[in-house]
């Protein structure tokens, strides 16, 4: 199975999308910056002349268009629209926090004071100030050159048209594939403003777009299902829906005839998507709020060699159209490119100004979560191919699939519902199900042998093909 690439052709065909350059009628919004700007100004107002140590206001606005077939016919067609104010005041070290979907000058006011009356009895917290005024990112340090926003002008009919062609595509491959679980379009954008009195002013506009399809291989106690999906800013670099079909299809087809194996240790190959997955358990162990609580297997890793030697991870917010990318966090404060891990040691941790307060540290800039992350090996070469890398398994485990949460993020203890392959001597043998991993994420971090070159992009984060030296396999 080779994954679909995302060729612009099928995605201009069924809509193209708008220059970053538009007008507020042709964004599909309907709430301009400058309303926002005023909105929100409003609000810190008032919240000043109550009498507010200070006060930070965000306003923003959703929308989009969400469309499922099955089998041929149409299912669901959903528009979404969504408002929202939101405010925060602080007096002294106590803070209050209210939120309307109301715009007019008389609701502003009210949740206003709604916020200032919380703050008036919540308990005093030291570290619950605005960030600091040197870590806000200035109007003239804010990128405006990611290219996070393409609206897409797609019609229900379209949408559905296009859902339509991606389950055709996957229930044409084979005669097996008897069945369908469906697929769907999502078109979507949002846009805010935010401000608070320590002199931040931003906002900006994104989007996010896919396309997915779930056949069904098979029949009776022996049916498997599979999916696959393509999702971007820009609508236009969606892969083809054929493609998109042809490939859910194929990897629910390759399943079929799945067996279970017997409870054996032997090493562990990752797919890319779940790969993606272990980086999350990472970024989790080393945030700050499960560092402030200690409820995290990471403590104290600054500094230390958390994985191997060849094992860099880098964080980068400015990757142009990157589904993480973004030129201030959430508090307003400036973001930059930097080594997370280098050489297997941990560099840096995700803080925002409140869990860096907590800790005696300095904001990393990831309040709202990490930005576009990249796992890299030093030892993976351009032909490290998903082949090459189950050549390097050998005999083990190919893991396609995940079920539950799994995962003690206070032990690191890690145990997962799997199913996937068999591979002997480099080959997928046959498929497996019905089993379950197991290992402990530090040693699983520590035995990551190889990284494969099959990066894929799953949100925020990229990383190839993971494998790990040796982990419990319980089967029959």
């Amino acid at each position: 199975m080779n994954k679909p690439k995302s060729p612009k052709s099928a995605a201009r065909r069924a809509a193209p999308s708008t220059p970053t350059t538009t007008t507020q009628a042709e964004s599909g919004f309907a709430y301009s910056r400058a309303f926002f700007e005023d909105l929100v100004g409003s609000a810190l107002q008032h919240a000043k002349k109550l009498g507010a140590t200070d006060a930070s206001a965000h306003a923003s606005e959703g929308c989009g268009l969400s469309v499922s077939v099955r089998k041929g016919e149409l299912e669901n067609v959903e528009r979404n629209r969504d408002k929202s104010l939101g405010i925060t005041v602080h007096l002294g070290q106590r803070r209050g926090n209210a939120s309307t979907s109301d715009f007019s000058q008389t609701a502003i006011r009210q949740t206003v004071q709604a916020a200032f009356d919380i703050a008036r009895f919540t308990a005093e917290d030291p570290f619950a100030a605005l960030p600091d005024a040197a870590d806000i990112a200035q109007p003239s340090e804010q990128r405006t050159d990611l290219d996070l926003f393409f609206p897409w002008a797609i019609t229900s009919a379209e949408a559905a048209q296009l859902a339509l062609q991606t389950e055709a595509a996957a229930l044409k491959v084979d005669k097996r594939i008897t069945n369908s679980e469906g697929a769907s379009v999502s078109a979507q954008q949002s846009h805010f403003f935010s401000a608070h009195t320590h002199g931040f002013r931003g906002g900006y506009a994104s989007s996010r777009h896919s396309v997915s399809v779930s056949p069904i291989a098979g029949k009776g106690a022996a049916m498997q299902r599979d999916y696959w999906y393509s999702s971007q800013r820009d609508a236009a670099e969606l892969a083809a829906p054929e493609a998109i079909g042809r490939y859910a299809a194929e990897r629910a087809l390759s399943r079929l005839n799945a067996r279970k194996i017997a409870t054996t240790e032997c090493p562990v190959l990752f797919e890319s998507p779940l790969a993606a997955g272990l980086l999350g358990s990472f970024v989790q162990a080393v945030s700050g709020g499960s560092l402030y609580r200690k409820s995290s297997f990471l403590l104290d890793s600054l500094g230390k060699a958390v994985f191997p030697k060849h094992i860099d991870i880098l964080e980068d917010p400015f990757v142009k159209r990157g589904k993480g990318s973004s030129p201030f966090d959430d508090e307003g404060v400036r973001v930059q490119a930097r080594s997370v891990v280098e050489a297997g040691k941990v560099q840096g941790y995700f803080l925002s100004s409140y869990s860096a307060r907590k800790l005696g540290m300095k904001t990393t800039g990831n309040a709202g979560g990490s930005h576009n992350l990249i796992l890299t090996s030093r030892l993976t070469r351009a032909g490290d191919n998903l082949d090459a890398m189950l050549e390097r398994l050998g005999t083990g485990l190919f893991v396609t699939e995940l079920m539950g949460s799994g995962v003690n993020a206070v032990t690191g203890d890690y145990s997962r519902g799997a199913s996937g392959f068999w591979v002997e001597n480099g080959r997928i043998a046959y498929p497996v199900q019905e089993i379950t991993i197991a290992g402990n994420m530090k040693t699983m971090f520590k035995e990551i042998v190889a990284i494969g070159a099959d990066s894929y992009n799953y949100g925020a984060k990229t990383v190839g093909s993971v494998l790990i030296k040796r982990m419990k396999v319980a089967g029959s």
